[in-house]
C-alpha cells in the first residue's frame, strides 16, 4: 500500500464547508500542485473535488477533459480525501429520514438525555432538534442479574459478551412488529436507529431487529450495539441516531463522486478520512466516523510533519478558519476521546479530540456595556465582513485589514458585484470610525480627560479581545490533563491563524510557534500522512485479576484477527500491519474510564495495564485510589494499515540573504512600522527573519511580531522564537482600558472555569465530577464576588457572603497558609451537603483576594442516608453543620479537627444522637479537592499578578464589577420602559412598582414588592409579607434569594457579562427576618437550596412578566442502606415566554445537574427502571405551550430506604399572561399487592423488593390565552 508508481497522480482533497483545498502529487514536479476551490459553485461545476481532479489532470496530460465526460482513471494512483458533507447536513439537519426503535418505557430517552440545559442563562432553553421523525417501542426487555440472584432460576438466562448475566425477561416479537415498521414505510421512512436496552452485552434483540427491517425493505439500519459496543444507552443511542441520520447522505454523495470516473475506477485505491484520523474505503465510511473528517486531516497533517522532526516538544494545534477555532493536542500519540458532541448530537466513537471554539476571522466585533466584545456569533461567509463588500458587519478579519495583518495586495480579487474586486479597506475604515465615535463618546462620559482612541488602537483592541477568547481554551484543553500549557509548541495552521500565532503564543507563555508550509491546506495534505484503520471493539465487565486478564487476551486475540482479516481485504501484507490494543479501565465505583493502550515492555515482561491506569489517572486527575478495585470496561483494538505515502522532504541550506519584496505599514504595538515582506517560496534553508516582519505563505498571511524571529527549516517550513518577556502593565487612567476590561473578563473567568475543572478532576464523588454539582468563584479582598464560574446557578453570587461572613469572624486572625472550610447556613451557606472551602491569599502579608470552591457532598450525616431528609425540622438533623474551622492552618491540613466536625454533629435538644458522616473517605477526599481547586485558583491569579503587577491586577477587580452593574443598570431601565409602557397604573414616572406572590404547597408564601428606578436603573426587591419561618426543611437562607435575583437579572440581561457583585449593586434586597427566606440559626433548610429557590426564581421572572413559571421543583430522590446511597433530581417542564414555548425534560432555573444513564443506574444499583418518558399533555396550554413534565418509574430489587423531597404537589405551576398552568407533580408508590398508594410531596417510605415507585414531574405553565 506505499506510494509505488512514480508515474501517476496521488490526491489529497479536503472538502471543507467554504473552500475545497486540493493537494496534488505529480511526477516530476517535486513541490507538488496546490489548488483552491469554491466548495459550491453550481454555476461552473457539479462537485468540486471531482473539478479540482479535472483541472490537474488537464494541466499534466495536456489532454482536454469535458466537464460531462468520465474522469480518465489511468493516470491517477490514489485519491484521499476528507469531506463536510456529514457535519453540515447535521448543522442544517438535512440528513436522511429516520426512525427510532428503542425498548417500551423509554420512547423519549434520546431527547431527556441527560436532562442538562445547553445554556443556563436561556430563558427559552434552545435544544437542538430530534434527527428522528418517527419512535417505535419495541416490546422487549433485558435484565442484568444481580449476584444475589445467580443460583435462582437459571431459565432464560445468558452471559452476555461483557460477561454479565443477563435475563431476557421479554422476547422480541417480530409479528408484533411488523405492523409498526410497515407503517413507516408507508410514510415514506426507510432508515431505522436501533438501541435496545443492554444491547451491549445482549445483541440478539438489536439483529434480529436489523433482519427482520431488512427483509421488509428498509434501506438502512443503524444498531447501536454494533456502532459502539458500550455501556450507556442514551450516547449509544444517539450515535445510532447520528448514523442512520447520516450514512445515507454520505453514501449517496460518495456514489455520486464515484460515478463522476471511468470504469478504471476499481484499480484506483479511493480512500475516506475519519474522525479518528484514520482512513477507510467508501464501503466502511459511515456516518459517526465521518463528523470530523476534515479537521482530522489537520491534526493528521500537523503532528506527523512537525512533532519529532521540527521540535521535540509536544504540541497545541491552532486551526483558525472563519467561524471557528479548531485545538488539539499531540504528544506522540494521537489523543482520542470517546465521546464527544458535535452539532448537539452525542456520538461516541473512538475519536481525535478536537475542541472547537466559536471564534475565527469572521466573529463579529461589538462595544456593550463598556467593553469590547468578540463572538460568539459569525458574520458568516456571506454577507461577510465589511471588508467583503456585501453590506456586512464588522468582524476579526476587518480589524486585520486595519492593521495591516492582512494586506490586499496578496488577497485574491474575489470580491463585488462582478467578483473581481479587491478587499474593501475603505469601507472597512468608515465602519470603525462610526465605532470609534460611539466608543470615545462613551470613554469621555466616564471621564473628561480621557484621551480619545484611534481607529488602530480600537482594531487592535479587538485582536487582542479575540487572541484571548481563543487562549482560554487552550489552556483549558493542556491544564485539564495536567500539562502545562507554557511547555508546548504552538503548531498554527488555517487560513487566519498565522496573523495571530506570536501573540497567542506570547500570552500563553509559550516560546515557539510551528507553521507548515501548507498551513493554508494542511487538512488536505494530512489525507496523504494518514494510515488505514480498522477498530474493533468488546464490553467487557470483570474486576481486573489474572484471570479476567487471561478472559481479556483471549478477546483481544480474537479482536485481532478480525482487524488484519479486514486490512488484508483492502490489500495490506503484514509486513505493513500494526496493531495497538487497548483496556478501558476505571476505579469500581466511579465513572471516569481511562483508555490504556499497551506499551512496548522492558526485558521482556508483561505490560501491567493497572499499573498504566494507576499512573494514567493519578496525572490526569491529582490521586489515587486507595484499596478500590479496577474494573475492566472494555476491550479494543486498532488494526494500522501503513501507507507511507506522503514523506517530508528535507532541503539543502540555502546560502545569500533573504529576498525582500517589498515594505508594508503594520501597526504593532502602539505605533505604524514600514514592515519587510517576504515570499515564502523565496526564502531558503537556514534563512532567519527578524521581526517585525510578514511572510506570505500563499494566500496566508504570517506576523511575525517585534521581538520575534522567524527561522527556515530543514524542511521548508516556518519556526517562530517567540520573546519570552513580559512586560508588566500598570493602571495608566482613572477609569478603565475598554480592552483590557474585556481581557481580564475573559482572565479571571478562566480562572474560576480552571478551579472547576480542577475541582472535578481531582474529586471522587459522583456528585462533583459526573453531575457538575458545584461552583469555583474568586472575590476581591472584601469578599466581593469578581468571577463565578457558571456551574450551578443557586450557588451564583451566593458565596460572597459565606466569604464575608469568614472575613467578619476570623479577622485579624487569618494568616498564610489557612483554608477555611464551612457549610452553616447562618454563615453564607445553602444547604448543609454544599460545603465551601475558602482560602485567603496574602501577597507581602497583605490580604488581596480570596478563592472558594462550593461542591454538594453526597453524604453529611443526618437522620436519612444521602443527607435530604424529607422530614427534617431542625438543622441539627440534617447532618453536620460548620460554621467556621480552619480546615488547613499554617500549611498543614486539620484532618482530626475536621473528622470530628463530620462524625459527631450536634446532638438535637433531647440529646439523641444524629448520625454523622456515613461516607467520611469520599468527604476527606473530596475537601482535598476543594483545597487543591483553589491552589490552582491562587497560582493562576499569581501568574497575573506577575504580568500586570498587583496594583492593576485589584483595580480591575473592581472594574469588571462596576462593568456588570452598568450591564445590570441599563436592563433595569429598560424593563423599566416596557413594563410603564404596558400600564400606567404600575408607577409614577419615575419608578414602576409591581407585586407578585406565589405559595409553597403548605401555603406558605413568598410575596415580592419589586420597584424599578427607570432613571436610575436601580431596582428594590422586597420580600416583607413572606411567611415566618416554617415547621420544616423549605426554609431558605438568605444567600439562596441573592443567588435567585442574580440569575435573574443574568437572564434578563441576555448579553455575557460576567457573574460578579456588581450584578447586585443596583439592586437592594430586604428580606423579614424571621421568616422563611431569613430563618433562624436552628432552622431545618435542606429544602430551601432544592426548592424554595425554584419558587423565588418563579416569582421573580413573573414580575419581570420574563416567562410562565417552570415546573419550580427539583424532585430531590435518594434512596439507600448501609452499604450505598443514591442521589438525583429529577426534570421537568420549563414555562413559556411571550414568542415559545417551554422545554420539556429538563432541569430548570436553579439547577442543571446530570441524569444518570439508564443502563449505569441498573448496572450499579439494585433497581429496574421501566418507564423514563414525557408526561404527555402536562405542559400548560396557551398561545405558546409550556413544558412536559417526566414520568420516571423504578422498581427496587431490594429493601432500601427510600426518599423523596419535592414541591408543586399540591399548587400548579402557574401559566402568564392567559396561558393554562402547567399540571402538578405526583409521587406513588406501588406495592407488590398492586395497591397504589399515594405517598405526596416530601416523604420517606422503607420498599420492599418489587416494589415501583412512579415520579410524575410538574409541566411549565403556559404563555397567552389558548386559541
Amino acid at each position: 500500500m506505499g506510494s509505488t508508481n512514480a508515474d501517476k497522480l496521488r490526491f489529497c482533497i479536503d472538502r471543507g464547508g467554504t473552500f475545497t483545498d486540493v493537494y496534488a502529487e505529480i511526477p516530476g514536479h517535486p513541490d507538488g500542485r496546490v489548488l483552491k476551490l469554491l466548495s459550491v459553485d453550481p454555476s461552473n461545476y457539479e462537485d468540486a473535488p471531482v473539478e479540482g481532479i479535472r483541472r490537474i489532470l488537464e494541466e499534466f496530460t495536456g489532454e482536454k477533459i469535458t466537464r460531462t465526460s468520465k474522469i480518465p482513471t489511468d493516470k491517477i494512483e490514489w485519491i484521499r480525501m476528507g469531506t463536510t458533507v456529514a457535519t453540515n447536513a447535521l448543522l442544517e439537519r438535512k440528513g436522511e429520514r429516520i426512525a427510532l426503535c428503542v425498548t417500551r418505557g423509554f420512547r423519549d430517552l434520546l431527547q431527556i438525555g441527560n436532562q442538562a440545559r445547553p445554556n443556563i442563562f436561556d430563558l427559552t432553553v434552545s435544544k437542538p432538534s430530534n434527527l428522528y421523525e418517527d419512535v417505535i417501542e419495541v416490546d422487549e426487555r433485558i435484565e442484568l442479574v444481580q449476584d444475589e440472584e445467580k443460583n435462582v432460576d437459571s431459565s432464560g438466562v445468558f452471559r452476555g459478551v461483557s460477561g454479565e448475566l443477563v435475563k431476557v425477561v421479554k422476547p422480541l416479537s417480530e409479528e408484533a412488529l411488523k405492523p409498526s415498521l410497515n407503517a413507516l414505510l408507508e410514510k415514506g421512512i426507510s432508515c431505522l436507529a436501533v438501541v435496545l436496552m443492554h444491547s451491549y452485552t445482549y445483541p440478539q434483540h438489536e439483529v434480529a431487529l436489523e433482519k427482520l427491517a431488512t427483509s421488509l425493505g428498509f434501506r438502512h439500519v443503524s444498531l447501536s450495539s454494533a456502532l459502539t459496543p458500550m455501556v450507556r444507552a442514551v450516547p449509544r443511542g444517539l450515535t445510532a441516531s447520528v448514523d442512520a441520520y447520516l450514512t445515507p447522505v454520505i453514501k449517496a454523495y460518495l456514489s455520486g463522486f464515484l460515478s463522476k470516473f471511468d470504469e478504471g475506477l476499481g484499480k484506483v485505491n479511493v480512500l475516506f478520512m475519519q474522525s479518528d484520523g484514520g482512513l477507510a474505503p467508501e464501503s466502511r465510511f459511515s456516518g459517526h466516523k465521518a463528523v470530523l473528517s476534515g479537521p482530522a486531516g489537520g491534526v493528521v497533517g500537523y503532528s506527523q510533519t512537525l512533532f519529532g522532526l521540527e521540535t521535540e516538544k509536544p504540541l497545541i494545534g491552532f486551526d483558525m478558519g472563519g467561524t471557528s477555532t479548531d485545538v488539539s493536542r499531540y504528544a506522540g500519540n494521537y489523543e482520542q476521546v470517546l465521546e464527544t458532541q458535535i452539532a448537539g448530537a452525542i456520538i461516541q466513537a473512538p475519536q481525535l479530540d478536537i475542541n472547537t471554539v466559536a471564534a475565527g476571522g469572521g466573529s463579529k466585533l461589538k462595544f456593550q456595556f463598556g467593553a469590547f466584545r468578540v463572538g460568539p456569533e459569525s458574520v458568516g461567509a456571506h454577507p461577510g465582513p465589511v471588508c467583503y463588500r456585501k453590506g456586512g458587519e464588522l468582524a476579526v478579519t476587518d480589524a486585520n485589514l486595519i492593521l495591516g495583518y492582512v494586506i490586499p495586495d496578496f488577497f485574491p480579487s474575489i470580491f463585488g458585484s462582478n467578483e473581481d474586486q479587491p478587499l474593501d479597506i475603505k469601507a472597512t475604515r468608515e465602519e470603525f470610525e462610526k465605532l470609534a465615535k460611539e466608543i470615545n463618546s462613551y470613554r469621555k462620559s466616564q471621564d473628561s480627560c480621557a484621551k480619545d482612541m484611534t481607529v488602530e488602537e480600537i482594531a487592535l483592541g479587538f485582536v487582542n479581545v479575540a487572541n484571548e477568547t481563543m487562549c482560554r481554551p487552550i489552556r483549558q484543553l493542556t491544564e485539564m490533563k495536567g500539562h502545562e500549557t507554557k511547555n508546548h509548541a504552538l503548531a498554527c495552521f488555517g487560513g487566519a491563524g498565522p496573523q495571530h500565532a506570536c501573540a497567542i503564543a506570547r500570552s500563553l507563555g509559550m516560546k515557539e510557534v510551528l507553521i507548515h508550509r501548507f498551513c493554508g491546506i494542511l487538512s488536505a495534505y494530512g489525507m496523504g500522512l494518514a494510515d488505514v484503520i480498522e477498530d474493533a471493539q468488546e464490553p467487557c465487565s470483570a474486576v481486573y485479576t489474572s484471570e479476567s486478564l487471561v478472559e481479556a487476551s483471549s478477546r483481544e486475540a480474537v479482536l485481532l484477527k478480525q482487524v488484519k482479516q479486514k486490512l488484508k481485504e483492502q490489500g495490506f501484507g503484514d509486513e505493513s500491519i500494526e496493531t495497538e490494543t487497548y483496556l478501558n479501565l476505571r476505579y469500581e465505583g466511579t465513572d471516569t474510564a481511562i483508555m490504556v493502550k499497551r506499551q512496548e515492555s522492558k526485558y521482556g515482561m508483561g505490560f501491567e495495564f493497572d499499573v498504566e491506569f494507576v499512573k494514567l489517572f493519578q496525572q490526569e486527575y491529582g490521586f489515587k485510589l486507595q484499596n478500590r478495585n479496577i474494573l475492566i470496561c472494555d476491550v479494543r483494538v486498532r488494526g494500522i494499515g501503513v501507507t507511507n505515502i506522503l514523506k517530508p522532504k528535507a532541503l539543502p541550506r540555502a546560502s545569500g540573504t533573504p529576498k525582500v519584496e517589498g515594505y508594508f505599514k503594520v501597526y504593532f504595538g502602539n505605533e505604524w512600522q514600514d514592515t519587510p515582506l517576504f515570499k515564502l517560496e523565496n526564502l531558503g534553508y537556514g534563512y532567519v527573519v527578524p521581526g517585525p516582519a510578514i511572510i506570505m505563505n500563499g494566500n496566508s498571511t504570517v506576523i511575525v511580531e517585534p521581538n520575534c524571529k522567524a527561522i527556515i527549516t530543514k524542511y521548508g517550513n516556518i519556526k517562530i522564537e517567540i520573546d519570552p518577556i513580559i512586560i508588566t502593565k500598570k493602571v495608566s487612567e482613572k477609569v478603565a482600558d475598554v480592552v483590557q476590561l474585556s481581557i481580564f473578563n475573559h482572565r479571571f473567568m478562566g480562572i474560576a472555569e480552571q478551579m472547576g475543572r480542577t475541582l472535578q478532576r481531582t474529586s471522587i464523588s459522583t456528585n462533583i465530577k459526573e453531575r457538575l454539582d458545584f461552583s469555583c468563584a474568586l472575590f476581591g479582598p472584601d469578599g466581593g464576588l469578581v468571577a463565578n464560574a457558571p456551574h450551578v446557578p443557586v450557588h451564583l453570587g451566593a458565596m460572597s457572603s459565606t466569604v464575608r461572613w469568614q472575613l467578619d469572624y476570623w479577622g485579624d486572625r487569618l494568616k498564610e497558609g489557612d483554608v477555611l472550610v464551612t457549610n452553616h447556613p447562618c454563615a453564607g451557606g445553602s444547604h448543609l451537603p454544599d460545603i465551601t472551602v475558602i482560602t485567603p491569599v496574602f501577597d507581602n502579608g497583605k490580604l488581596v483576594f480570596f478563592v472558594a470552591s462550593r461542591g454538594h457532598h453526597a453524604e453529611i450525616g443526618g437522620i436519612t442516608p444521602g443527607s435530604m431528609p424529607p422530614f427534617s425540622k431542625s438543622i441539627w438533623e440534617e447532618g453536620a453543620a460548620i460554621k467556621a474551622f480552619k480546615l488547613v492552618e499554617n500549611g498543614i491540613f486539620q484532618e482530626e479537627g475536621i473528622v470530628k466536625l463530620l462524625q459527631f454533629p450536634s446532638s438535637d435538644e433531647a440529646a439523641n444522637q444524629i448520625p454523622g458522616t456515613r461516607r467520611l473517605q469520599d468527604n476527606l477526599s473530596d475537601l482535598r479537592a476543594q483545597v487543591a481547586a483553589n491552589q490552582r485558583g491562587i497560582s493562576l491569579i499569581k501568574e497575573l499578578i506577575q504580568q500586570y503587577g498587583l496594583e492593576t491586577v485589584q483595580a480591575y477587580m473592581t472594574y469588571v464589577q462596576l462593568n456588570a452593574e452598568e450591564a445590570v443598570r441599563e436592563m433595569l431601565k429598560s424593563v423599566a420602559a416596557k413594563v410603564a409602557s404596558r400600564s400606567a397604573s404600575f408607577g409614577d414616572g419615575n419608578s414602576v412598582t409591581i407585586q407578585e406572590e406565589d405559595f409553597m404547597d403548605d401555603g406558605s408564601v413568598i410575596h415580592l414588592k419589586l420597584t424599578i428606578d427607570s432613571h436610575k436603573g436601580e431596582a428594590s426587591f422586597d420580600f416583607s409579607g413572606t411567611s415566618p419561618e416554617v415547621y420544616g426543611n423549605w426554609n431558605s437562607p438568605e444567600a439562596v434569594t441573592a443567588a435567585a435575583v442574580i440569575y435573574c437579572l443574568r437572564c434578563l440581561v441576555d448579553v455575557d457579562i460576567p457573574l460578579n457583585q456588581g450584578c447586585l449593586a443596583p439592586v437592594k434586597i430586604h428580606i423579614p427576618p424571621g421568616s422563611f427566606l431569613s430563618p433562624s440559626d436552628k432552622a431545618a433548610v435542606v429544602g430551601g437550596n432544592v426548592l424554595t429557590s425554584q419558587r423565588i426564581t418563579d416569582v421573580i421572572l413573573t414580575a419581570f412578566q420574563a416567562c410562565a413559571c417552570s415546573q419550580g421543583c427539583m424532585n430531590n430522590l435518594t434512596f439507600g442502606d448501609d452499604t450505598f446511597g443514591y442521589y438525583e433530581t429529577i426534570g421537568g417542564g420549563s414555562g413559556a415566554g411571550p414568542t415559545w414555548n417551554g422545554t420539556s425534560g429538563i432541569q430548570c432555573h436553579m439547577t442543571n445537574t446530570r441524569m444518570t444513564d439508564p443502563e449505569i443506574f441498573e448496572q450499579r444499583y439494585p433497581v429496574l427502571l421501566h418507564k423514563f418518558e414525557l408526561r404527555e399533555n402536562s405542559g400548560g396550554a396557551g398561545v405558546h405551550r409550556g413544558g412536559e413534565g417526566l414520568v420516571r418509574e423504578i422498581e427496587f430489587r431490594r429493601p432500601v430506604v427510600v426518599s423523596i423531597l419535592s414541591e408543586r404537589r399540591v399548587l400548579a405551576p402557574r401559566g402568564l399572561n392567559g396561558g393554562k398552568n402547567g399540571a402538578r407533580g405526583a409521587n406513588y408508590l406501588i406495592r407488590k399487592d398492586k395497591r397504589t398508594v399515594y405517598l405526596g410531596g416530601k416523604n420517606s417510605v422503607q420498599v420492599k423488593a418489587g416494589e415501583i415507585l412512579q415520579i410524575l414531574t410538574p409541566g411549565g405553565g403556559g404563555w397567552g390565552c389558548p386559541p
